[in-house]
């Protein structure tokens, strides 16, 4: 008999296909085997998963921890505790909120020091693309980063500026000569500055003023402009964080005609409206901003039928101080790398009957296959990572601001109930979260 580290037992595995009912045997980090019945198995240890489902590992391909220089917005130890605690294996760092921003070799290498000091899961970084670093994109891709990330409105931080037109168009054919992914923030700088010009000198603090200074249409000019540079210059494209299922329509369209483009959205996207940040306040606040009922409804729609290829929480934070006074002058971004799950489970699964294997999809095995881990994550499979999430549909519980693991604990999810709780979270076999406190290494 094989003699395996881990048996889990009698728990109903969720895979991007199915829902079955099977075990888990694992072995030096590893899924050894996934079968009916392990029960005569020799293991060190056996987990009974009764009543529990298991999830992959999920992967967050969008967070923002900002270290170095930014870790008192978040920090890597703290950040990566929260995806524990929300059952997440893997993460994927953005380059702009740490100082300096991973634009080159040498902040790369700075970065990922600290990463692999305080990390609780595994991760990749991003490299970014900003006017005049086009010299240093092949570094950035021998060091490993995970794809390139541009924004094509103001990203709010001085040291990362927004890409020019003929900035992405020179790093799109660089980037296409490699293979590698861009990333990018679409809105139009244009529109997004004018009418934010006006409603800065009206003083007008409302969330509806706010939501319409970055309109949807805005999204939508600049996903068209940018699939036209994907079209010239062959370059593989990631639309991140779309609000509406209208700005799905030209990527549709681009994705008929062969190019290489997918597409996310966030959490916060499928389960809170402008409403919500007309109550929560700068709490709530994003960019893009929130939208109305309808688009929340619209957007479920296009997940449940397989239009978005990724969720990611796009967990964009800062100190406490930095979310008081008006809404236009407070930091645009929201906590909530904790609670996607969370928030898939109970907006999808129970109040629009969002099929569990869409979760996996979305926020697993799509990610995995999109760049380049699919050998190694994003599934539960012999021979992959044993990163899984063990969860309890039906456990009920209220959103506490203890409760959260991020340096500076707010959230716009705070006071909500959920049903559907993690559990148990391993990475590569090893508990890094048991039944509401984290596990350190």
């Amino acid at each position: 008999m094989a003699l395996y580290d881990v048996v889990i037992r009698n728990g109903m595995i969720v895979t991007e296909e199915e829902v079955v009912k099977a075990d888990i045997a694992i072995l030096a980090g590893k899924i050894a085997k996934v079968a009916e019945s392990l029960s005569d198995a020799e293991t060190k240890e056996m987990v009974d998963a009764e009543g529990l489902h298991i999830f992959p590992g999920l992967i967050d391909s969008h967070v923002h921890f900002n270290e170095p220089g930014r870790g008192d917005w978040e920090g890597i130890e703290t950040g990566s505790k929260a995806l524990a605690a929300g059952g997440v294996t893997t993460f994927f760092d953005m380059p702009l909120n740490s100082h300096p921003p991973t634009v080159n070799q040498e902040a790369f290498w700075l970065k990922d020091s600290i990463a692999k000091e305080k990390s609780l899961v595994d991760y990749r970084l991003w490299g970014g693309v900003v006017p005049g670093n086009a010299g240093d994109l092949d570094a950035l891709k021998d060091c490993g980063v995970i794809g390139f990330k541009a924004f094509m409105s103001g990203s709010g931080i001085a040291d990362f500026e927004a890409s020019d037109d003929n900035t992405l168009f020179v790093a799109m054919k660089k980037i296409a000569s490699f293979g590698g992914v861009l990333a990018v923030h679409a809105e139009s700088d244009v529109i997004t500055a004018q009418l934010g010009k006006i409603t800065s000198d009206q003083n007008d603090q409302s969330a509806k003023s706010f939501s319409e200074s970055r309109p949807i249409y805005s999204e939508i000019e600049a996903v068209q402009r940018i699939l036209a540079y994907a079209e010239a210059t062959k370059c593989k494209l990631h639309i991140v964080h779309i609000s509406s299922a209208k700005v799905l329509e030209p990527i549709k369209k681009a994705k008929s005609k062969g190019i290489d483009v997918s597409v996310e959205t966030c959490p916060h996207y499928l389960s809170l409206t402008v409403d919500d940040l007309d109550v929560l306040g700068a709490v709530a606040k994003c960019a893009p901003p929130l939208r109305e009922q309808t688009e929340v409804d619209a957007l479920w729609k296009a997940v449940i039928a397989g239009e978005i290829d990724t969720i990611a929480s796009d967990h964009s934070p800062s100190l406490t101080s930095m979310k008081q006074g008006s809404l236009l002058e407070a930091w645009g971004g929201i906590s909530g790398c904790q609670t996607s799950l969370n928030i898939l489970l109970e907006e999808g699964y129970w109040k629009r009957d969002m099929p569990l294997p869409m979760i996996a999809k979305t926020m697993a095995a799509n990610p995995a296959k999109r760049f380049g881990l699919a050998a190694q994550k994003g599934s539960i499979s012999e021979n992959k990572d044993a990163d899984l999430v063990l969860v309890d549909l039906n456990e009920e519980f209220t959103l506490q601001l203890e409760d959260l693991s991020y340096r500076n604990k707010q959230s716009p999810y705070v006071g909500k109930t959920y049903r559907g709780k993690v559990k148990q979270t391993f990475l590569k076999g090893r508990v890094v979260f048991d039944d509401q406190k984290v596990v350190p290494s």
